[in-house]
């Protein structure tokens, strides 16, 4: 019976690592947000 304990140990060093490891970073910037007419007027540019 001595590996069941090397076969627990195995699968929770497998789940910590794969919990561990980090998410890909998202490469692509979030949307710019549209001003309103009153934001234009006052600073003279159009997005």
């Amino acid at each position: 019976m001595s590996i069941l304990p090397r076969l627990v140990a195995l699968s929770l060093t497998l789940a910590i690592a794969a919990c561990a490891t980090a998410p890909a970073a998202d490469p692509a910037p979030p949307p710019r947000k549209m001003t309103d007419a009153k934001t234009q007027l006052e600073s003279g540019k159009k997005y």
